[in-house]
């Protein structure tokens, strides 16, 4: 064990029949795999744990091992299920399985009566355990199954295990109530957080009078729960309930407050708790206390700080006003204190310099902020004042605070400039946040090499000048806001080396020019925000740009795959992270975001003098949430790429000058709630069958050649006529020369044909060919010139009469007149639709013979 090696262990040494025992632990290096085991073997004690061994599974075989007695595998790379062989290895003592990828249920290890530890926590089994026969394990001592997706009911008789001191079962998916149960056990230990356990906390676990630790958090257990009833406890010294539906309450009695257990470790957050219980004041061992999210109002009491051993105290969250004094002489080690989220008034309190985490944000403090601060500092990574009502400037003894990592003054009142060392600070400064207070002047050029700043956030301020060109050397950063400010520079091409930039904001300052675009190996692969609205940025906007976004460019599976939020760890080895957070605008409305999600992604140009079109290349952003191009000068026609924006929710196009129609690809769409394409020259039919219809008209208005639905401008022929006279306008000279030499040659040829009498006569006839052949296939009988002129003689006289009779009636205009009287052959169109003519009453017409009713199957007509 912990011997260094590496390489590959051979498998045949595990099938040496005389082997007893093997032990690999702690060499992370040596890779390796179990083998297929002998019938019989004399393996007892098989240890693994920290080898870097793997495979599919465990192999079948090892239910051949019936001596072994010691099975540790944990902290090695298995998958697959726990065979079901190992049941039968009843000389089992300690099995270590912890920390691999096994699945599938657990199997019952009844048979192994000795067995005292049972440690499979950390893996992926699924399914129930009540199933299994737990009252025969007597000699179970340690039975851990954390970290697991285990659900179902916990099996009473667990709890009634005669030997058992750790009972661990977080993480898991158990439900239902705990049963009320016997007080046999030696139980020391017992740990059911974050599970979905419902209903009273048994008062039983009450008379587990050896209980040193017991966690219930994060579940849904409701009802009443006095704090006074830990008295039981003689020996509890680790107790949280926190993140339940319970009520907790503490009430003042005669009895003294030395008849609690010692505490080092209370946690009661989301409690409904209304007071700090006065019991505390006499627990010197307590070193976590966290209060936060509960009830409680009026003072903190002085002796809270007088606790000689507190390091953690966590009160955030309620609605606390004052601190009871006096602050002097105080004693307190505390290493991490939070007080945001109160009522908090006057000046802050201070400590000596041992705090690593002071968080006083979101509380009424006012006046200024000590001179000297910073000696109070000297150890302080994490500092935070944000959202007071602080006034004055900020004091140079902050550049005192040498580890500092997180600064946040955002969301004051502060004046003055940025004091120039605090930018010199940034060598070990990963945040700076001091945006929304009244700083000006500039921002100081002296940002050091090796600058580890992550998130600099400066905006909503009056800071002016230049955009300063040492921050170039911050190529760990991340965020980028210095929106809503007066400076006036041109696009800041020095970020251009600082490949992990995620969220760049320079909205609503002076800059200008054009953006450009020096190179075509993405830049910024990891960007996900682009605001550089409200400026007086001007040219083309550079394709080439777009597509270096690798980050915009993902599509949904792996953007799901990488789901996160920007933070930073603010103590290695904790889980205390300092949230990003930033405002945009998007769907028309500004919002905050108080985590922002690795998988946002938005883009926000509007308000500036881009010209040119807009380029296809944005259609390679597909994970896009958010496009914003409006009030700019675009031309050209909406590019149909952005159909494939298959996340888009927001778009806005407005108050461009855009033509053309809008692309059917937009159709699309199918996560779009906002959509803004008013005051361009757009034209033609608004795409339909999508719920772009849904949209209000306010989104298509200031498009005079717009229709359809959701305007009240219908698709009518005149628009049709409008697009038709658009066509024609961009219709070349050469076409228009053409046409009219065509019909200059057709008018040449009719002529000659009305006075040469032959001519007329060959075209007749061949007219008569052409409808004798096509003609019939319609449904149409047609008789040529020359059978008419043998009937013409022997039907003038009847046709003379059914003329005048026909003229002594007013009813000329009629439909149907036009089939028996006077037939316009140049004025008249065939429907084919509805297989009659369509006669226009003012022509020039001559008699023509009868025609049928317009039901019969077949029609007369004649040239």
């Amino acid at each position: 064990m912990n011997s260094g090696l590496y390489g590959a262990f051979p498998k045949n040494i595990f099938q040496v029949p005389t082997l007893q025992t093997i032990d690999l632990s702690g060499n992370p290096q040596l890779q390796g795999s179990l083998p297929e085991f002998p019938k019989n073997g004399s393996l007892r004690s098989l240890v693994l744990n920290g080898a870097n061994f793997s495979g599919q599974m465990l192999p079948n075989s090892i239910g051949n091992l019936k001596l072994l007695s010691k099975i540790d595998i944990g902290n090695c790379n298995f998958t697959g299920s726990i065979p079901k062989s190992m049941e039968d290895l009843t000389k089992l003592v300690y099995l270590d399985l912890s920390m691999n990828k096994f699945n599938g249920s657990v199997p019952s290890f009844s048979m192994a009566k000795n067995l005292t530890l049972i440690d499979v926590s950390y893996n992926q089994l699924t399914g129930q355990i009540n199933s299994s026969r737990w009252e025969d394990l007597t000699s179970l001592v340690n039975l851990d199954l954390r970290h697991n997706l285990l659900n179902g009911t916990i099996p009473s008789s667990v709890f009634s295990l005669p030997m058992l001191q750790k009972l661990q079962l977080s993480n898991n998916e158990f439900s239902g109530q705990l049963p009320e149960f016997g007080a046999t056990s030696v139980l020391d230990t017992l740990d059911l957080s974050s599970n979905k356990l419902e209903g009273p906390i048994p008062k039983s676990i009450l008379k587990f009078r050896g209980l040193k630790i017991l966690l219930l958090s994060s579940n849904n257990f409701n009802g009443y729960f006095l704090l006074n009833h830990i008295q039981q406890l003689k020996n509890l010294s680790s107790l949280d309930l926190s993140f339940n539906s319970l009520s907790i309450n503490y009430t003042d009695t005669n009895s003294s407050h030395s008849s609690f257990p010692n505490i080092t470790t209370l946690k009661l957050v989301a409690g409904n708790l209304r007071r700090i219980p006065s019991f505390l004041r006499n627990q010197s061992k307590l070193s976590t206390l966290d209060l936060s999210k509960n009830q409680i109002h009026g003072e903190i009491p002085n002796w809270i700080w007088r606790l000689s051993n507190l390091v953690q105290l966590n009160l955030s969250c309620n609605s606390l006003v004052t601190l009871q004094g006096p602050l002097l002489n105080l004693t307190s080690s505390l290493s991490m204190l939070d007080l945001h989220s109160n009522q908090l008034q006057g000046q802050i309190p201070i400590f000596p310099p041992s705090a690593a985490y002071v968080d006083y944000s979101s509380n009424n403090f006012s006046s200024s902020i000590p001179a000297d601060i910073g000696d109070f500092l000297m150890y302080t990574m994490f500092f935070s004042l944000s959202s007071n009502k602080f006034q004055g400037s900020i004091p140079d003894s902050v550049c005192k605070a040498s580890y500092l990592q997180v600064l946040d003054l955002s969301n004051n009142s502060l004046g003055g400039t940025i004091p120039r060392c605090l930018t010199e600070i940034s060598r070990t400064l990963a945040v700076l946040n001091l945006r929304r207070n009244r700083l000006g002047g500039s921002v100081p050029n002296r940002f050091p090499q090796h600058c580890s700043l992550k998130t600099l956030d400066l905006s909503g301020n009056q800071i002016a000048g230049l955009f300063p060109k040492s921050l170039a050397n911050c190529t760990m950063l991340e965020v980028l806001n210095m929106g809503n400010n007066q400076i006036m520079d041109t696009f800041p091409r020095l970020l251009k080396n600082i490949s992990s930039l995620r969220v760049l904001v320079l909205r609503s300052n002076h800059f200008y020019g054009q953006i450009g675009c020096n190179t075509t190996s993405g830049p910024w692969p990891k960007l996900q925000i682009v605001d550089i609205a409200r400026n007086n940025f001007s040219g083309e906007i550079p394709g080439t740009c777009l597509i270096t976004w690798s980050a915009m460019m993902a599509d949904e599976d792996y953007a799901m795959a990488k789901i996160n939020h920007l933070r930073f760890q603010v103590l290695q080895f904790s889980q205390v992270y300092y949230q990003d957070a930033i405002t945009v605008t998007t769907k028309g409305l500004e919002m905050e975001l108080v985590k922002i999600l690795t998988v946002f992604t938005s883009i926000d140009i509007s308000c500036n003098n881009f010209i040119g079109s807009i380029p296809e290349e944005v259609g390679e952003l597909k994970s896009l949430y958010g496009l914003n191009l409006s009030s700019n000068a675009f031309t050209g026609t909406i590019p149909s790429s952005l159909g494939n924006l298959r996340q888009l929710e927001s778009l806005d196009l407005s108050d461009n000058k855009l033509s053309g129609t809008i692309p059917q690809e937009l159709v699309k769409l199918n996560f779009l709630s906002f959509l803004n394409l008013s005051n361009n020259q757009l034209e033609g039919r608004i795409p339909t069958g999508t719920q772009i219809q849904s949209f209000s008209p306010d989104s298509f208005t200031g498009n005079k050649g717009l229709c359809g639905a959701p305007l009240s401008l219908t698709c009518s022929d005149n628009n049709a006529s409008r697009t038709d006279q658009n066509k024609v306008s961009k219709v070349d000279w050469q076409s228009i020369y053409t046409g009219v030499g065509y019909g200059v040659g057709a008018g040449v040829v009719v002529i000659l044909l009305i006075v040469w009498e032959e001519g007329r006569n060959w075209l007749e006839d061949s007219i008569d060919k052409i409808l004798l052949a096509i003609l019939p296939m319609m449904g149409y009988s047609y008789k040529t010139r020359a059978e008419w002129d043998d009937e013409e003689e022997e039907d003038l006289e009847e046709e003379s009469t059914y003329i005048m009779q026909d003229y002594s009636r007013d009813e000329i205009v009629s439909e149907d007149r036009v089939f028996r009287g006077p037939y316009c052959v140049f004025c008249s169109k065939l429907d084919m639709s509805r297989k009659r003519a369509i006669h226009d009453p003012n022509c020039t017409c001559h008699f023509s013979p009868p025609i049928t009713s317009s039901s019969s199957s077949s029609h007369s007509f004649s040239p």
